[in-house]
């Protein structure tokens, strides 16, 4: 069964479009008229063909997509222009969807819940898993072939997450080693053992502050950057008209990023580990009245090579967790503006729980190991 649309469906036409839209409804089914917008009607299938539209506007698109809900399951648009097929997509996106009907609470209400958060964690976990896949393939291929390799890229991300990110994380970790410093010293003042916090702070900062901190701080700046720089392109169409060209967007968007921030993580760390000391000398000084050059000497005799080596090495892996969530994260963006904020901030929040929990995931390593 089809019907044929004609004429301008906008606006202006407003009334001609609902009395169109009516009879497009008692047509498919008597019983879908009387109850349009219920709920959709039972019964075959219409084909609506949309190729003598001469013009369509918003209005003319919401009333559309409001009919075709309300037609049987299945009917589909034939003959339609491009620019109406987008301006449909988006009103179908933004469409608010049906007023639910009032259930009663059930107690395995949560039980299902759960179930089905466990369901979406364990999905987007594979789809992660597929997305590490093919950069590892796409990281290869460009080893196969280094002139496709986009050295000016990897160059420039250095610069954007390394270089401008460096003063904000130095100081946000020089401020948190003076917080950190300093709630030592008051506690440990109590038995007389202010001196341990150089122990302390050195070990701590080295171990799990200075990188968890950058990680935090480079997810909630260049991951998200990473997120809605993709996600603009899709929504520009630009990753198709990639692949139209023949080339690989892995290669081209993805692995030059996520290699710039595995160099990048940990020359932050390692910079935030020296401005997180640098605070915890200066408290030291103010509130424990600790030279420098007895905070020195204590940190040397506290912390060994073993201390740095543990958190230079998660940084690579926690950049890598922060560029593939990021970029998962861009290539699900759909063509809206809310859909690129919904997904930058599901990126910042998703990098950051997973840095959280990979840092949890090698401390028991590293105490397993006793290294």
């Amino acid at each position: 069964m089809a019907a044929r649309l004609a004429g301008r469906w906008t606006a202006d036409q407003a009334p001609a479009v609902e009395a169109a839209s009516a009879e497009m409804l008692a047509a498919a089914s008597p019983a879908c008229a009387s109850t349009a917008g219920a709920s959709p009607a039972v019964g075959l299938p219409l084909v609506i063909d949309l190729s003598g539209l001469a013009r369509l506007d918003t209005l003319g698109a919401w009333v559309l997509e409001r009919t075709r809900a309300a037609l049987p399951a299945g009917t589909t648009y034939a003959g339609a222009s491009p620019e109406h097929l987008i301006l449909l997509r988006e009103v179908a996106y933004r469409e608010a969807a049906p007023a639910s009907r009032r259930r009663r609470f059930h107690p395995l209400d949560p039980v299902a819940s759960l179930g089905a958060g466990v369901r979406s964690l364990g999905r987007e976990g594979l789809s992660g898993l597929a997305f590490l896949g093919e950069v590892v393939a796409g990281c290869l291929r460009v080893l196969a072939r280094p002139r496709s390799f986009r050295g000016p890229a990897l160059v420039n991300q250095i610069e954007q997450i390394a270089l401008r990110g460096a003063p904000i994380i130095m100081l946000i970790s020089f401020l948190v080693g003076c917080i950190v410093t300093q709630q030592g010293i008051i506690q440990l003042q109590r038995f007389g053992a202010q001196t341990y916090v150089v122990n302390m702070i050195g070990i701590l900062t080295l171990r799990e502050l200075g990188v968890l901190l950058t990680s935090i701080m480079v997810a909630g700046r260049s991951g998200s950057a990473f997120t809605a720089e993709i996600g603009s392109m899709r929504m520009r169409e630009e990753v198709d008209a990639l692949r139209v060209m023949g080339l690989d967007p892995i290669e081209i968007l993805i692995v030059p990023r996520i290699i710039a921030l595995m160099l990048a993580l940990p020359m932050l760390a390692f910079l935030a580990d020296l401005a997180a000391l640098a605070g915890g000398a200066m408290t030291s000084f103010l509130y424990g009245g600790l030279s420098l050059e007895a905070f020195t000497f204590r940190l040397q005799n506290a912390i060994g090579f073993r201390h740095l080596a543990i958190g230079l090495i998660k940084a690579p892996f926690m950049a890598l967790i922060i560029g593939i969530i990021a970029s998962v994260e861009g290539f699900m963006v759909e063509g809206s503006a809310e859909s690129l904020g919904r997904h930058v901030t599901a990126s910042v929040v998703k990098s950051i729980f997973m840095v959280i929990v990979l840092d949890g995931l090698f401390a028991v390593f590293f105490a397993a190991i006793d290294f």
